[in-house]
């Protein structure tokens, strides 16, 4: 005899592959659907099947929630990057992995009802947005149309505040160039 939860599963898997079979048929005989184009719903939907897990299985599954927000994570920014067309971005979009494995555990500990998980997964979360931004400025300043003009004015702007920061133009105290005559006695 089966479960509640494994019908419950079921009954969810069913309906996700009847809905995905009815939008794919209505998609060839109307001809609105352009497949090239939505494949990434693919990886969300994969993705998407590990959370049901997760729900279907109680408690004890708490931890499908990271594969889970992982594959569909990386669907998300693959059809961000299929609509976009913005396929470099994958060159930094890679720390956000980081943040749907934290993410992941996050969702974890909230199902389980774990607080200290909870913590963890938004500590992980913060690291990987927080390399997202740095690995993205500086891609985006490198090798993005805009930052072949902004990444050299920002070098320009940074010399010439050395420059001028060392020459003592800023009214601060001009570095003496000239080394002291402070002999320090050999320790004995």
């Amino acid at each position: 005899m089966q479960t509640n939860r494994s019908n419950v599963g079921a009954l969810v898997g069913g309906a996700l592959l009847i809905a995905f079979g009815l939008l794919s048929l209505a998609g060839r005989i109307f001809r609105f659907m352009d497949w090239g184009f939505l494949w990434p719903f693919i990886v969300i939907g994969f993705g998407a099947l590990f959370f049901v897990a997760m729900f279907a299985g109680g408690k004890g599954t708490a931890a499908f929630a990271i594969p889970g927000s992982i594959i569909g994570g990386i669907g998300l920014v693959l059809l961000f990057q299929n609509v976009t067309g913005h396929w470099e971005s994958m060159s930094y979009f890679w720390t956000l992995i980081i943040l749907f494995v934290g993410a992941g555990i996050y969702i974890m500990g909230w199902y389980g009802g774990d607080e200290g998980q909870r913590k963890s997964g938004a500590g992980v979360m913060k690291v990987g947005f927080i390399l997202f931004i740095i690995f993205g400025a500086f891609f985006e300043m490198i090798f993005s149309s805009f930052g072949n003009i902004i990444f050299p004015i920002l070098l320009i702007l940074l010399g010439g505040y050395l420059v001028v920061s060392r020459s003592g133009l800023l009214g601060g105290k001009k570095r003496d160039e000239t080394p002291k005559n402070d002999v320090i006695p050999p320790a004995s």
